[in-house]
């Protein structure tokens, strides 16, 4: 492309097209691979303002032009793939640049386990981290709006956004937060780009204000669509509610403004280990109201794997080595004979308190409200005891990924949710459907919001394999929409679940979410086939077969 020779002169940050860059770049952690033409290193806000000045500019000629934000690259979704160009933030905009009070401002390419170390100095946490939390960033974290194993507690990312700074599709950088009625008059009075944005969003949102709340998915999280009900509530309007979760479709994130929280100091956990899915639904209503911090699951097949790959488990528990962690499993060895083999699904119930006597209550009342259910369990009152069962949790798509022979995994029914009673449906089907079509999966999630990943494993060299996506991707989004729930609590859209946005919300608010990229991008800037415009055959075109 002939026109990016004169990119050039446009960055300080490096412009690579070697092949081995745009190889790396063509991947993400989905089932996905699109080659970009470039890979762009930005060293600053000025740097993206050009770029997008730059595509703005020669978008007339060359309509294939692109922009698509990438921070750690651990997107399940084919969020982060485009095929023309890449906006790399790690290697240069990943600093933590200052608190406010018990705020961070941030850059989109910072590692969270980065942020995390110095957050952790002054006491402060960003409790929306994803299980991925040692490989993700930042910038994935906020256009993901990613949910965790303390979600159930803190809520996902979008509660901890209190402003951004975002380069807009005329090349300046804006800086947003929640505004009073009184300060959206304002905005909406400017005489400029700003001020337009801020009237026709006021406009789109308002005129259909009813038909927006009412597509609220009914569910504990979600990151499917533009969280259009988040923006205006006729008393505040807050556009950083609009960006988060948008996966960079509006606009480049160049800085966040992030809340954090003191994390509760004494944490104590009870391990439940269950012979089959059906008491699941009792067992989350029964333990809710003693408002656990996490309550995950995962299943017997991610539970052989870690027995399997023991050695790897045992090198990532912290002051931990393969013998003193096989003694520390042998309350669970007696379990197991017990139950005369493995449990179906383990379940951990985590609690984090101000006292050691209020987490050492909430194992109390744990107790009593286990005893109708007849389960095996046992309570922990060590992190580092619990450490081995949360290493487990985090691990397993990784150790998939790495050890499965002749398969891979295909991440594209992995991240549906529904209120946690209709779990009793819900997965049963989901099961059945996966079984029907031969498809070996691992299973596990966030069994108290009712969200759960399906990793299946799966020969994607071989056509019949393939072919199976579709229809159980129908068959899946059909289960999961009829019982109210959505298709993604955290994972989000990308190539990949896009083409299933109408189904979700039917065409009324998917032309409004077209109405929203068409008010903030109308040229088509910013990471084309997510959001709006999403094509299965071409998602399904880009499957990597390797």
């Amino acid at each position: 492309m002939a026109v990016l020779d004169h990119l050039k002169n446009v960055v300080e940050g490096e412009i690579k097209t070697d092949e081995k860059t745009r190889k790396k770049f063509s991947l993400d952690a989905s089932l996905f691979q699109v080659p970009p033409q470039a890979v762009i290193f930005p060293k600053h806000s000025a740097d993206v303002q050009a770029l997008v000045k730059f595509v703005a500019h020669n978008k007339r000629d060359h309509p294939e032009l692109s922009l698509t934000a990438r921070s750690a690259g651990t997107d399940m979704s084919g969020g982060p793939l485009n095929e023309s160009l890449i906006v790399s933030f790690t290697e240069h905009m990943n600093k933590l640049l200052g608190f406010e009070g018990d705020a961070a401002w941030v850059q989109p390419g910072m590692f969270y386990r980065h942020f995390e170390k110095e957050t952790l100095k002054k006491g402060l946490l960003l409790p929306s981290y994803p299980v991925s939390r040692s490989i993700a960033a930042i910038g994935g974290l906020v256009n993901n709006n990613s949910g965790g194993e303390m979600s159930l507690r803190y809520g996902k990312t979008a509660r901890y956004v209190e402003e951004l700074k975002m380069v807009l599709s005329d090349g300046n950088e804006y800086t947003f937060k929640k505004l009073s009625q009184d300060e959206l008059n304002q905005k909406r009075r400017q005489e400029n780009f700003e001020g337009e944005l801020y009237r026709n969003m006021y406009d789109l949102l308002e005129e259909h204000y009813d038909a927006i709340q009412a597509a609220r998915p009914n569910v504990s999280k979600n990151s499917a669509g533009y969280a259009l009900w988040d923006v205006w509530d006729r008393e505040h309007f807050d556009l950083t509610q609009l960006f988060v979760g948008a996966q960079g479709t509006l606009g480049l994130m160049t800085e966040a403004k992030l809340r954090l929280v003191r994390p509760k100091e004494h944490r104590a956990m009870a391990v439940l280990f269950l012979r089959n899915w059906t008491q699941i639904p009792d067992i989350v209503n029964a333990l809710l109201p003693l408002e656990p911090e996490g309550l995950e699951t995962f299943d017997d097949n991610t539970l052989k794997l870690a027995l399997r790959f023991f050695p790897e488990i045992a090198a990532r528990v912290k002051g931990q080595n393969i013998f003193t962690l096989g003694l520390q499993f042998l309350p669970e060895a007696l379990i197991g004979l017990r139950m005369l083999g493995l449990p179906k699904l383990v379940v951990l119930v985590q609690f984090a308190e101000d006292s050691e006597d209020a987490a050492e209550e909430k194992l109390r009342q744990t107790k009593k409200a286990l005893n109708p259910f007849g389960v095996q369990k046992r309570f922990l009152r060590s992190e580092q005891e619990a450490e081995k069962y949360w290493v487990i949790r985090r691990e397993s798509f990784a150790l998939l990924r790495k050890h499965v022979n002749g398969k891979r995994t295909a991440p594209f029914v992995d991240d549906f949710v529904v209120r946690p009673e209709k779990l009793p449906i819900v997965l049963p089907e989901v099961l059945k459907i996966l079984n029907e079509y031969d498809i070996h999966a691992t299973l596990a999630g966030h069994a108290g919001s009712g969200n759960f990943h399906i990793i299946p494993l799966m020969d994607l060299k071989k056509k019949e394999e393939v072919a199976k996506i579709r229809p159980v991707m129908d068959k899946i989004y059909e289960v999961v929409i009829r019982e109210g729930g959505s298709t993604t609590g955290e994972h989000n859209d990308g190539l990949v679940r896009t083409p299933y946005l109408e189904k979700m919300y039917g065409r009324e608010i998917t032309n409004l979410f077209a109405g929203v990229k068409n008010i903030f991008d109308p040229q088509g800037i910013f990471n084309p086939r997510k959001k709006v415009g999403g094509d299965l055959d071409y998602a399904i075109e880009h499957i990597n077969h390797t």
